[in-house]
């Protein structure tokens, strides 16, 4: 029982705890106002939409640290296709399809090509954002339907849960589904645990891990969706930098670097807690360096935290040991 206490997850849901108590208390009872957990959900979601699949693909061992530019190439071309008369119904799913194509070149040159994750998306990080840039350079566009747009600007009736929260739930179940209680899900771990040992053991390590890169990158390209009816504006630098909210989120939430251990409910409570202290400081009138700053060391606990949570387990083992 003791250890269940200790772990990492229980440890997240406590300082969200603390970060809900300190938030009332610094604004005056506005954190937990409906009108103010509206506008987390809006903040959060598309962190959260990116961190649902990379959550797999750091399990497996791996890293994409492309999809925020997918995200902003996305909003680029659905920008430049509404521009050219296309409709959002033919859009919508042309780049969801983009971003899978982003994905699976990502995936390609990782598998196939035997190149390491951190060097292959880090280039396309960039080549994927000068594409955003080419295709619509310095514009926005912002005249999309008040139909679509309300999907990221409205909560469900009724609630003050928005919809895109929602959407997210949904797919957390999936995602959850199928890390957790499926056959694919048992391989992530495996491969992320002992990648040889997987590969003798039959896993087909090089399509799982394809297959993670296309999820992703078709993700990214949702959340560019959202994040474009959100703001009602496309633009080729939607989304700069959201990669460190979302990897934080993701270390967060008890996702080790090394792969082959993590929850998705404790990357969703990593979400929470990211988007909480930064709602937090907002509402404190703190500068958009600072939330940089806080986000940055975050991603430091989060590497950190784990490891040595670990440390002390295994030196508290030996001691017990005869």
């Amino acid at each position: 029982m003791a250890e269940r206490f200790a772990r990492w997850e229980t440890a997240l849901v406590a300082f969200l705890v603390l970060v809900a108590v300190v938030g009332q208390i610094r604004t005056g009872g506005a954190f937990l106002d409906g009108g103010n957990l509206f506008y987390l959900g809006l903040d959060i979601g598309e962190i959260a939409l990116i961190a649902l699949p990379l959550t797999l693909v750091v399990v497996s061992g791996e890293i994409d640290l492309s999809v925020a530019s997918v995200l902003g190439l996305s909003s680029a071309v659905i920008g430049e296709l509404w521009d050219a008369g296309w409709t959002l119904e033919a859009i919508l799913p042309t780049v969801v399809v983009l971003g899978a194509v982003c994905g699976a070149v990502n995936g390609f040159l990782v598998t196939r090509l035997g190149l390491p994750s951190l060097a292959v998306t880090i280039g396309t990080l960039a080549l994927y954002r000068g594409l955003a840039l080419v295709v619509l350079g310095d514009r926005a566009v912002a005249d999309f339907p008040a139909s679509f747009t309300r999907f990221g600007t409205t909560p469900v009736p009724g609630t003050w849960v928005p919809w895109p929260i929602l959407l997210c739930a949904v797919l957390a179940v999936v995602f959850a589904v199928l890390l957790h209680t499926s056959s694919f899900g048992r391989s992530v771990f495996a491969i992320g645990s002992n990648e040889e040992g997987a590969r003798f053991s039959g896993i087909r390590v090089k399509r799982v891990k394809f297959t993670l890169f296309v999820l992703t990158g078709a993700m990214a390209a949702l959340a560019g969706i959202v994040y474009t009816f959100r703001f009602s504006s496309a633009r080729a630098d939607n989304g700069v930098g959201l990669e460190l909210a979302v990897v934080a989120a993701v270390l967060l939430g008890g996702v080790s670097i090394f792969g082959g251990r993590g929850t998705l409910g404790g990357v969703l409570a990593g979400v929470l807690l990211l988007g909480g202290l930064r709602n937090v400081l907002i509402l404190d009138d703190v500068s958009t360096e600072i939330l940089t700053v806080v986000t940055g060391l975050l991603l430091l606990v989060s590497v950190l935290a784990p490891a040595l949570t670990a440390r002390v387990r295994s030196s508290r083992t030996v001691r017990r040991s005869p």
